[in-house]
């Protein structure tokens, strides 16, 4: 988002005020503004306060507790490894160590071309098709690591081709 201009900070502040009449607003707001920018910087942080009357503090709080909010911009394609219980045993560990290692970043992290995130999670609630990751909401069911290539090929495929890669 860099330095806000006036017209970003015009939107924060109609999102805060479509919720004026809720008595807990915060997570409305803050889901509004990561679907609208993708992440919630400290100056985001600051102008919802000033709206809301919430603290930073809590704010920040609320924002780093839950895995879906972010502080920094997300890559176009963000990956959910599970690393749940039931996912873990059944090889998460290896599924995100090999994202991790194709495309050089840590869990946390997104690609130098923002093309990709990648993301540690707890439960998502998939322990039955373990272990699980989502992209941008697709899950892909049972993954074992030696599937983990072919899923980025065809990420990057679909971006520089426009279209579904070929299948064998």
């Amino acid at each position: 988002m860099g330095k806000l201009n006036a017209t970003a900070v015009a939107k924060i502040e109609e999102i805060c005020s479509r919720y004026t009449d809720e008595k807990t607003p915060l997570m409305m707001i803050l889901s509004d503004i990561q679907n609208e920018y993708g992440y919630i910087p400290l100056e985001v942080q600051e102008i919802v306060s000033k709206h809301t009357g919430i603290s930073v503090a809590e704010i920040y709080g609320v924002v780093t507790f839950y895995s879906f909010f972010s502080l920094t911009p997300k890559g176009k394609y963000v990956i959910g490894c599970c690393l749940g219980t039931a996912c873990y045993v059944k090889g998460a560990g290896e599924v995100i160590d090999r994202f991790s290692e194709l495309l050089n970043i840590k869990p946390g992290e997104t690609t130098e071309d923002g093309l990709f995130t990648l993301d540690a999670l707890r439960c998502i609630g998939a322990c039955g098709i373990a272990p699980a990751v989502t992209i941008n909401g697709k899950v892909y069911p049972k993954l074992d690591s030696t599937k983990v290539e072919d899923i980025l090929y065809q990420y990057r495929w679909n971006e520089s081709h426009g279209e579904e890669a070929p299948t064998a």
